[in-house]
């Protein structure tokens, strides 16, 4: 039986494809000293798309960085046992679970270090459902202040993380809300899971990124970033897809050649649905926290705008690659913007060239 795809992958898939497709427009450059014309093709920003991910990621590292207050922060990853996985797989609406679990067990190891104070640290969850292997595999990244703010105290430090607690706390919150929301089926894999797979649960930290900046560009990493990297896919021969990754466990090279559909499966499944937000904001990085906006960030104000300059295209290109996309090659000055064209059929570059100067310089 054939499985109908999810309509978020349509969506995604059909974006990917036609990303930079001078059919579906675009905008046409000109230089006014030589002639010289550039089109550039609109981008599909999508996120499962290499190219636009890659913008989406910096742009999302930028806002992220906005919102960190300057305090060591410790950088948490929440897993889960092999055998939990399919059921986020076959029903993803259990993903906001893994969420509120993570969420429910670190604001409570800060409360319960003063219950009079009731102490609130900052916290950025990421959702991740893959691993290097492009398997399968949902887990949390989780960005934790080594501070918080109380009822009384506007700061408190706290350096020591109980990772003991923070895994049976996180598997015992988990397996109680898959059990709230699948109802009595899930008690025999409950039972399972708390006899045999509890190893599964692991809280792995980065106690060596503790700076707001240092963390900020680490976590750009998983913002947004595509499913896999184009350079570590080594070759596609029309039927087969080869790429490599290094495998977690002891950095070997794994190199993995596989039809170019069951690839296609591999990354698909990975593409979030439609409104779900996989980046989300805790305790006083909360966006209705406003009696936190005392505290001092990491980024200050006036140095915001300059930040957000660099994550638009044209600033984009030059840092990644070195040149400005629509300064002329020729006469080395800035083109200008002849026209914005909105197409939904084909047209050929030299067409678009003469329409765009027939505007620009009428008879």
């Amino acid at each position: 039986m054939t499985t109908h795809p999810r309509q978020s992958v349509v969506e995604n898939v059909d974006k990917m494809i036609n990303c930079g497709d001078p059919s579906f427009g675009g905008a046409m450059y000109g230089c006014t000293k030589c002639g010289n014309l550039k089109f550039v093709p609109f981008r599909c920003h999508s996120r499962f798309c290499p190219t636009c991910g890659n913008l989406y990621s910096i742009k999302r590292t930028t806002a992220m960085s906005f919102k960190l207050v300057q305090a060591p922060h410790r950088l948490c990853v929440f897993t889960i046992p092999e055998q939990l996985r399919h059921f986020f797989l076959e029903d993803r609406t259990l993903l906001d679970c893994l969420f509120s679990a993570v969420r429910s067990v670190v604001l409570r190891m800060f409360a319960n270090a003063n219950k009079s104070e009731k102490f609130i640290p900052g916290m950025i969850c990421v959702l991740h459902t893959f691993g290097r292997s492009l398997q399968w595999n949902p887990h949390i990244h989780c960005l934790i202040t080594e501070g918080a703010t109380g009822n009384k105290t506007g700061w408190r430090v706290f350096k020591h993380f109980s990772y003991t607690y923070l895994r049976n706390a996180f598997c015992t919150a988990l397996l109680n809300e898959m059990h709230k929301r699948l109802g009595p089926s899930f008690k025999k894999t409950k039972a399972f899971i708390y006899r045999y797979c509890l190893e599964g649960f692991y809280v792995y930290a980065k106690p060596n990124q503790c700076n707001p900046k240092q963390i900020a560009k680490y976590m750009g990493r998983y913002l947004g970033r595509p499913v896999i990297s184009t350079k570590r896919i080594d070759d596609y021969d029309g039927e087969f897809v080869t790429y490599h990754y290094n495998r977690h466990e002891d950095e070997k090279l794994v190199v993995v050649k596989l039809p170019v559909i069951e690839f296609m499966k591999l990354l698909a499944q990975h593409i979030p649905e439609k409104g779900f937000k996989q980046i989300r904001y805790y305790g006083i990085y909360a966006h209705n926290r406003k009696k936190d906006s005392h505290l001092y960030r990491a980024v200050p104000k006036e140095k915001r705008p300059f930040l957000l300059k660099t994550t638009r295209w044209r600033d984009a290109i030059a840092a990644s690659f070195g040149y400005d996309p629509i300064q002329c090659p020729c006469c080395k000055q800035q083109m200008s913007i002849l026209e914005i064209r909105y197409a939904h059929h084909s047209y050929s570059l030299q067409e678009l060239y003469e329409k765009a100067w027939a505007k620009a310089r009428p008879a």
